[in-house]
């Protein structure tokens, strides 16, 4: 993995799969900031995490975010097939759409 991208168990403390990932971000997407216990739901949909894991899993994803926005970071270099110009892959730039929006 590259020096400069973020790791996933960076982000959760824990290990994390590309496929719990992915899971993660479609949860997102369906549980937002509004749905009454919206971790367990999240947790459910990832499966083999607890709803702190997943909530704390998207706080420190929300912190990079904001570090990364903030030029304190600089923005990881996603290696997917897919590229938006900006060094990152369409699901990660699609993420970083959503996170915006929270």
């Amino acid at each position: 993995m590259a020096s400069n991208s973020i790791s996933s168990s960076r982000i959760s403390g824990s290990s994390w799969t590309r496929k719990q990932d992915k899971l993660f971000e479609e949860a997102l997407a369906v549980y937002d900031k509004d749905t009454p216990d919206r971790w367990q739901n999240v947790s459910k949909a990832v499966g083999g995490k607890s709803a702190e894991e997943v909530k704390r899993h998207y706080e420190i994803l929300i912190e990079d975010l904001k570090n990364i926005e903030s030029g304190q970071v600089p923005f990881p270099n996603y290696r997917s097939s897919g590229s938006n110009g900006k060094g990152m892959g369409d699901e990660e730039y699609r993420l970083l759409k959503y996170l915006k929006l929270q």
